[in-house]
């Protein structure tokens, strides 16, 4: 923590939300955020046990974020939130972080970003024309030995990148769940809550993001397959994707929520010219790195050897695990660094979103089409 705790709202994540949850214990980790505000649901009764369950002032808890937005700008500027949360169903994503930007509030928001490249970029062009701030969740990026393995890839330790192969698998959609009044279930399997991908959107994301981040290259083209497996089910549960990358690497992307049995299977290969690096969420204080002319190495959180950027996401000794919610805490951290003008590290942002998006549209053009290959495009 560095001074005095900045103030944070949240936006949906009310009483039995998962995620609203996580991000609370994350922020709150390293006292860097203190919840004051939000509107946690459409209900209003729910909200209201939220924010009573929560311990906020009852003044600061409203019925919908422009009541949030109008009270916060009436209050003096030290007592406002310094960065709102947005934590709902994928097509509240943009309006809420839009409403925030053009007020001025710094937007620390789930993903995917939005519903559509061009919501996407109306964000981007909402924090551009305000200055405001805007971060990603996505998670993964937070993990200090992803940052180590990064870092390595960088300063070209593996050589030039040929091989990259992400897969993040789960087992919770495996049966019908959505119909049978299970809340998380029931709006990321809707299109008009959770958007044109169901997996896609969901894991998918987290799997390219993850690739691209750590790889160094991106994604230039891609050949897809989308399935429901699922009888019934509007959107897919399963995603298998070739990759091709600037630079000539290629790769190979899957992700499912119907692998029955898996719990959050989330797996990373990089492969160069001189070596290959491992990781995997589960497992996530390992790096492993296996060479072309010597013997393999395995790397561990907290021990020797480690980047001065994955050290400062380190908060205990080497053998004490760190994992999701020091993740995502990271990510919190780094953004209040943002927000309070220090020394910056990396929380993902617009161009990670867009990049995302992208790769959503992509994907399901060319799973809809005959095309062998679909274009991914830049971003911004």
């Amino acid at each position: 923590m560095s001074g005095k705790a900045l103030k944070l709202g949240m936006a949906g994540g009310g009483e039995g939300a998962f995620i609203g949850a996580i991000h609370r214990k994350a922020a709150a980790l390293d006292g860097d955020w203190q919840l004051v505000a939000g509107a946690f649901s459409s209900d209003a009764a729910r909200n209201e046990r939220s924010g009573v369950s929560l311990g906020l002032d009852p003044q600061r808890v409203h019925g919908d974020l422009n009541a949030l937005i109008a009270a916060e700008r009436a209050l003096p500027e030290g007592e406002r939130i310094d960065a709102l949360a947005i934590v709902t169903p994928n097509h509240l994503h943009a309006p809420m972080a839009i409403a925030a930007l053009e007020a001025g509030i710094n937007v620390f928001c789930e993903k995917p970003m939005a519903m559509s490249s061009d919501e996407a970029r109306a964000i981007a062009a909402a924090a551009r024309k305000s200055g405001a701030k805007f971060a990603l969740a996505f998670t993964y990026s937070g993990y200090p030995l992803v940052e180590e393995a990064r870092t390595r890839v960088a300063r070209g330790d593996l050589g030039k990148i040929r091989l990259v192969q992400v897969e993040y698998l789960q087992g919770w959609l495996s049966s019908p769940i959505d119909g049978q009044g299970n809340k998380q279930a029931e709006w990321r399997t809707d299109p008009a809550k959770a958007g044109l991908g169901g997996c896609l959107g969901d894991i998918g994301t987290h799997a390219f993001h993850l690739a691209e981040h750590v790889s160094g290259v991106r994604v230039s083209e891609v050949s897809a397959d989308l399935t429901a497996h699922v009888a019934g089910r509007r959107l897919d549960d399963d995603v298998s994707a070739l990759l091709r990358f600037d630079g000539g690497a290629r790769g190979t992307l899957k992700a499912s929520q119907v692998a029955a049995g898996e719990e959050n299977g989330l797996k990373l290969r990089v492969s160069g010219e001189l070596g290959t690096l491992e990781w995997a969420q589960m497992e996530p204080n390992t790096l492993t790195l296996r060479w072309l002319d010597r013997p393999a190495e395995v790397v561990r959180a907290g021990g020797p050897g480690l980047a001065g950027s994955t050290q400062a996401m380190l908060r205990t000794p080497s053998g004490h695990p760190e994992g999701y919610i020091e993740a995502f805490a990271n990510l919190y951290q780094g953004f209040a660094a943002a927000i309070r003008g220090q020394d910056e590290r990396f929380v993902p942002g617009l161009t990670d979103g867009l990049r995302t998006m992208n790769f959503i549209e992509a994907v399901i053009a060319n799973a809809s089409s005959d095309r062998k290959w679909t274009p991914v495009e830049a971003g911004e």
